[in-house]
């Protein structure tokens, strides 16, 4: 059973940063993507960043350039750095990762990140 389990949320003010890191276990076929969502309050869940095995990233134009997505050595990684953080940013952050061969996505429970002004 795969487990994706986050951290690194918190409660920052405008204009700061935080890193939030997402560790996969119980992987037994090969991670095809990973990525962060995020949900604000009222609202639905949507894209932030999306990092794939080979490397190709796609961001939502809302962070472009104030955030980096990133995967560890061991490609069951996966890092967000959050510069110039803004409170429209404030919301719950789900780490996903896809694996094709299965054809499923899986979520982890969600790191909480606030954003003061």
């Amino acid at each position: 059973q795969v487990q994706l389990v986050e951290s690194g949320g918190g409660l920052v003010q405008a204009g700061g940063s935080l890193r939030l890191s997402c560790a996969a276990s119980g992987v037994i076929f090969t991670i095809n993507a990973m990525g962060w969502y995020r949900q604000g309050p009222g609202e639905q869940r949507e894209l932030v960043a999306t990092i794939t095995t080979g490397g190709s990233t796609n961001y939502a134009n809302s962070v472009k350039g104030r955030f980096t997505i990133s995967r560890g050595n061991s490609k069951n990684t996966v890092y967000l750095q959050m510069n110039s953080l803004k409170p429209e940013d404030t919301a719950v952050y789900y780490c996903n990762a896809q694996i094709s061969a299965l054809n499923k996505d899986y979520w982890g429970q969600g790191t909480r990140v606030t954003v003061s002004s």
